[in-house]
């Protein structure tokens, strides 16, 4: 039997819900109105267009409804701020909760992005914690695949990981040009699906402000590279390129969260609970 405390709790809950009535409809994704225009161009063109509606149809069942996004914040936030004294909880700010909600319309489906969203919802709710749950959060979200929320994760305050660029140089000679920029084993440690990915997602989460590369700069550590440079997949790599004619050169650098990057791990990559 739920106590009044937790009634209250579910109540102020329920009223970030009924706040933002109307951003969560679900969206077709298509309709038959573009049949009969497809069938005057022609029954080429009407097959295409079917065979397009027929590869987008799974989509719609994907993209969240208003219930399932009610559900989901009457549930897994509510779980988020089940320690929370009852008098910190506070009504968010619609500037947060509103674009978030909308957000979760599309990526709902995706554990790693909805905990993000999760999160960030539950600290709006929370006085002691509002002030980290800046709103351009959750436009930072919508640029970022799971991969990087996973990356993340793995970030720390004051923690620096060793992350390198590898060129080719030819012997006996000046030229060289880049194999790749930001090498470093960060999708590994994180768990990615795609870590081939790594260095674009650490160039887009640089250019989102949340990672840092300062520049002509690199750890000190006699050993601060092995990490990256002694072992098998690296051997492999420059194997490919050692040739009597070229060599490889490494550039070391390092990557740090920026203190944007801080207060949006605080606000939405740490779990509130």
């Amino acid at each position: 039997m739920a106590t009044p405390e937790n009634n209250s709790k579910d109540s102020n809950v329920k009223s970030t819900i009924d706040a933002v009535t109307g951003l969560a409809k679900a969206v077709p994704i298509y309709n038959d109105a573009v049949q009969p225009a497809a069938k005057e161009i022609g029954k080429s063109l009407a097959t295409v267009t079917k065979t397009i509606n027929i590869a987008l149809a799974p989509i719609s069942a994907l993209v969240w409804g208003y219930d399932k996004i009610s559900e989901f914040v009457q549930n897994r936030v509510a779980e988020k701020l089940k320690d929370t004294p009852e008098e910190n909880i506070v009504t968010p700010d619609p500037a947060v909760v509103g674009p978030a909600l909308e957000a979760l319309r599309y990526t709902g489906n995706n554990e790693t992005l909805r905990e993000l969203y999760a999160n960030l919802i539950a600290n709006s709710m929370d006085k002691d914690t509002v002030t980290k749950a800046h709103p351009g959060f959750v436009e930072i979200i919508k640029n970022m695949t799971a991969d990087e929320g996973l990356i993340l994760k793995v970030f720390h305050p004051n923690i620096y990981k060793p992350i390198v660029d590898i060129k080719l140089k030819i012997k006996n000679g000046k030229g060289e040009h880049n194999l790749v920029n930001n090498y470093s084993n960060i999708g590994k440690e994180a768990g990615c699906q795609h870590e081939d990915l790594t260095p674009q997602y650490v160039d887009n989460l640089c250019r989102l402000g949340l990672l840092h590369i300062p520049a002509g700069r690199h750890l000190v550590g006699e050993n601060a590279y092995d990490i990256l440079l002694k072992t098998e997949e690296y051997e492999k790599f420059i194997a490919q390129y050692e040739t009597e004619h070229t060599t490889t050169n490494v550039i070391n650098k390092y990557i740090e969260l920026t203190e944007l990057g801080a207060q949006f791990r605080q606000a939405c990559v740490i779990d509130k609970k």
